[in-house]
C-alpha cells in the first residue's frame, strides 16, 4: 500500500516559522473580519504583519491615483502578493517589504522611521 505524503504541508511545517506559518496572520486576529484593526492574540509576528498592512493601506489611501497594479509595477512585487498582504492572508518576506518601502518612499516595518530600503 502506497503512503500519500502531503509535501506542501511538510514544507510549511519545516520552513522558517514552523507551524505558526500554517495559519495566516489574519487568523490570529480575535475578530478576523476586523483585519487589520482587530486585536491580535497568540502570535506577535501577526501583529507586525498587521502594522505593515495598516501602513500600506494608509499609503494607498493617501495616494488615490496609485492602484495595486501600479504599485506592483513600481515595486516589482506581484499585485496578488500586495493584495494578500493587505488582507492578512500571507506572511510577507523581507524582500517584499523592502521593495514596497522603496517604491512608496516610506517605512512599513514597525518601529522604524526610515529604513535602508527607502534610501538608495
Amino acid at each position: 500500500m502506497a503512503v500519500s505524503v502531503d509535501h506542501d504541508l511538510e514544507e510549511r511545517i519545516f520552513m522558517t516559522g514552523g507551524r505558526a506559518r500554517t495559519a495566516s496572520p489574519r487568523n490570529y486576529a480575535v475578530d478576523p473580519d476586523q483585519w487589520p484593526d482587530a486585536r491580535i492574540a497568540g502570535e506577535p509576528a501577526a501583529a507586525v504583519v498587521q502594522t505593515i498592512a495598516r501602513r500600506l493601506a494608509a499609503a494607498l489611501r493617501e495616494r488615490p491615483q496609485l492602484s495595486l497594479r501600479a504599485l506592483a509595477a513600481q515595486s516589482d512585487v506581484g499585485r496578488q502578493t500586495i493584495g494578500d498582504l493587505l488582507a492578512g492572508a500571507s506572511w510577507p518576506d523581507v524582500l517584499t517589504i523592502c521593495r514596497l518601502e522603496r517604491a512608496l518612499g516610506l517605512a512599513l516595518w514597525p518601529g522604524s522611521n526610515a529604513t535602508q530600503c527607502v534610501h538608495d
